[in-house]
């Protein structure tokens, strides 16, 4: 698919990499904006594609009462008022598949999580809406496999996927990323690096992830040395208090450096 398909995606002749970003779930309408006019200034500075992330409810929790969002309506909404304030596409992940006509109403990208790629069900529901699918690799899947996933979506007429690499289990409490995956998985789809979720230390013994945030930075530098066509970074202005993935998020106060210094080796890659 070309970028150029994706509503208000702007500098797409800058030949950067394009960014998906903001927090792990919607909180609330204040935060949203909140992190949605930073990064909407960085990006525009550094001249970046940008795609305000956000999820509007969270199924996949490691235990009962972990933080699952505020009402599906209401943070849709809110996903909707951030595009139309500050003129940006958005997306957000589902997990049903009656989410995927309510949530394409609201936003410009649907995204299929890690552990659900593989179901074919919701992948054709996301498709059939005719929206961006972004289909997340199963943390236990080749990058060969995500060929079939794209598949799916292409067979239902709807040619625009992407593929998101949200690193691979090592053991049971670690993820790595394969780097080999990433010209793999450029012949299917345009592809993502997911860096935020690349570093999460899962099935931790009190059922909340873990992470490495400080890692960001070398697994991100890696991405675009590597040719990767976009970014995912989860980020928020208080990850300690976040509600959710704040273990691996980063800091706002830290995305403008990282992504001045992305951007300067993207420059010195497509110069190569």
């Amino acid at each position: 698919m070309q970028l150029s398909e994706v509503p208000k995606l702007n500098h797409l002749n800058s030949n950067n990499f394009f960014l998906l970003c903001g927090p792990c779930a919607i909180e609330g309408e204040d935060m949203a904006l909140r992190i949605a006019e930073k990064v909407v200034s960085i990006t525009e500075k550094l001249k970046i594609p940008y795609v305000f992330k956000g999820s509007f409810k969270k199924a996949n929790r490691s235990r009962i009462d972990s933080f699952t969002g505020i009402g599906d309506e209401k943070a849709l909404k809110i996903l909707q008022k951030v595009s139309q304030t500050f003129d940006i596409p958005t997306v957000t992940d589902i997990h049903e598949i009656s989410d995927a006509a309510m949530a394409a109403e609201y936003v410009d990208v649907l995204q299929i999580p890690a552990f659900l790629v593989r179901q074919t069900d919701l992948v054709v529901a996301a498709a059939e809406t005719g929206k961006v699918v972004n289909l997340k690799k199963g943390q236990f899947m080749s990058p060969e496999a995500m060929k079939h996933a794209v598949q799916k979506v292409k067979d239902t007429g709807n040619t625009k996927a992407w593929i998101t690499d949200r690193g691979t289990m090592f053991g049971y409490q670690d993820m790595i990323v394969d780097f080999r995956g990433i010209p793999t998985m450029r012949q299917y789809a345009p592809t993502v690096l997911d860096v935020t979720h690349s570093l999460q230390q899962p099935n931790q013994s009190v059922g909340v992830t873990g992470g490495r945030p400080e890692m960001i930075e070398t697994i991100a530098r890696a991405g675009v040395v590597n040719h990767v066509d976009g970014l995912f970074i989860e980020t928020h202005f208080d990850p300690a208090n976040a509600k959710s993935d704040g273990a691996n998020m980063l800091h706002l106060d830290n995305l403008e450096k990282l992504l001045t210094n992305l951007v300067a080796i993207r420059k010195t890659v497509n110069n190569l």
